[in-house]
């Protein structure tokens, strides 16, 4: 999420002119939703997830519900946003279904650009990764940790909280992503904006070694170019069994979740079968087919990726789209504490 696109997202919302949240989708029995889906043969689905996600996820219910076509639109948050932007301002809403960052998904909530369904496939879902009123739910899952080089650092010395980052030790020693915003901005919910402005400006003077890209910070902490980095824990939990000399901190509190969500349509053109491919993405079986992704799955009763990656077992704090309310200041002000221009 660049600060660039989200000054498009603002404009954008300002240009849309609504301001009335849509009315949520009346509940139908399966039967329904099947027979009616028949009818419309077709579901459109937006998303800022990969392509491959998307294809792979839309293979699986096309073989489930062989009557219904997916017709998938990918892009970046900010082309899919301004796609949205556009063609709702002509009263087109072309979209059944989006899948994007929670913090994506909030400027079209904001403006009534997503609808409401209560799923009966959110139940098991925890009450901070869905929206009570059906507007979102997650979908899959980053997990912010503390990472570390084994080599370089032994178990016992490794960062155990936040707070250890700021010990003289780790100067100059910790990496960070440049447009780690998601993590910033949760952070803040979570210790509060006083005490999280504070804690980033503390952060700040610990000379933090800054990248473009958790893939590419993970392998250069492997490489032995900083001991300790902000990584996401799947990618951990898939380099360690490759005899990477990488791990994590599991008692971290809080383990900062970026969420991936998906929201139904306002209007959907085909709303049974966008109600039918939404119960499929989050149901146990769709969150299986997510996990053999490599993808953390949001659904509380799907296997973890690992067992160190065990929702239950963990301090998670979502990332929440609400969250997203003053992103734009929030990011402008991570690139000032953090000087980065």
């Amino acid at each position: 999420m660049s600060f660039r696109w989200m000054r498009a997202l603002a404009a954008g919302m300002l240009a849309t002119g609504v301001a009335v949240l849509p009315g949520t989708i009346p509940a139908q029995t399966r039967e329904q939703l099947i027979e009616g889906a028949k009818k419309e043969g077709k579901v459109v689905w937006y998303g800022s997830l990969s392509l491959e996600d998307i294809k792979r996820l839309a293979d699986a219910f096309e073989k489930k519900y062989p009557f219904i076509k997916v017709d998938p639109f990918r892009a970046s948050g900010e082309k899919l946003a301004n796609k949205i932007f556009t063609e709702t301002r002509a009263g087109r809403y072309m979209y059944d279904i989006v899948a994007t960052g929670a913090f994506e998904i909030w400027p079209l909530y904001k403006r009534g650009l997503v609808g409401k369904y209560v799923s009966p496939e959110s139940k098991p879902y925890g009450a901070m990764f869905k929206d009570p009123e059906g507007s979102w739910v997650d979908l899959y899952d980053n997990y912010y940790v503390i990472g570390y080089n084994t080599s370089q650092v032994a178990k016992k010395d490794a960062p155990k909280s936040w707070e250890d980052l700021l010990n003289p030790k780790w100067k100059g020693k910790f990496s960070i992503d440049t447009e780690d915003y998601e993590w910033y901005i949760a952070m803040l919910g979570s210790m509060g904006e006083e005490k999280g402005k504070n804690y980033m400006k503390a952060l700040a003077k610990q000379d933090i070694q800054w990248r473009k890209g958790h893939t590419l910070i993970a392998q250069q902490m492997v490489a032995g170019e900083f001991p300790t980095a902000l990584i996401y824990a799947h990618r951990a939990e898939k380099m360690r069994p490759q005899g990477a000399p990488i791990d994590w901190e599991q008692s971290l509190n809080p383990v900062i979740t970026g969420m991936r969500v998906v929201s139904i349509g306002p209007k959907p053109a085909n709303p049974n079968a966008a109600k039918l491919l939404f119960d499929f993405v989050i149901s146990k079986e769709g969150q299986t087919l997510i996990r053999s992704f490599d993808r953390i799955p949001a659904h509380p009763d799907v296997e973890p990726l690992s067992p160190r990656l065990d929702p239950k077992k963990l301090k998670l704090y979502p990332a929440a789209p609400n969250l997203a309310e003053q992103a734009d200041r929030d990011i402008k002000e991570f690139r000032e504490i953090f000087e980065i221009h």
